[in-house]
């Protein structure tokens, strides 16, 4: 059976430092995580420290349970305007309601019309 080349030459380790990243924000023990996921504790290590591939469920689960996104990693020639930090905002407004869209309206507004007085 033939390998596949895209799979590879594929640096995932950026992701994994992203992943490891979320998850130490979020103060989520690796030993934590990998009972929830039912991996063990060296193959989540690889993942985040060693540019280990998962599995493209594993990947999905990891991703979308940090809020993690990966666009600019995988299209690396097609990286827009945004940071990582203002597609991973994105992600969390999309699962805000309209009330709580409201209130980041306006901490934003607050935030932008302090900065403009301070200059």
């Amino acid at each position: 059976m033939k390998k596949n080349n895209i799979t590879n030459n594929f640096d995932f380790t950026p992701i994994g430092l992203e992943i490891k990243k979320a998850r130490e924000s979020r103060k989520i023990t690796r030993e934590k995580l990998v009972e929830q996921l039912d991996i063990s504790t060296r193959h989540l290590q690889a993942i985040e420290m060693e540019g280990r591939h998962p599995s493209f469920g594993l990947l999905v689960r990891l991703v979308t349970m940090f809020d993690i996104p990966i666009d600019q990693y995988i299209f690396p020639d097609n990286t827009g305007s945004k940071s990582v930090e203002r597609k991973r905002l994105d992600l969390l407004l999309d699962k805000l309601d309209k009330q709580d869209l409201s209130i980041i309206e306006a901490t934003a507004t607050g935030l932008f019309q302090a900065r403009k007085k301070d200059r």
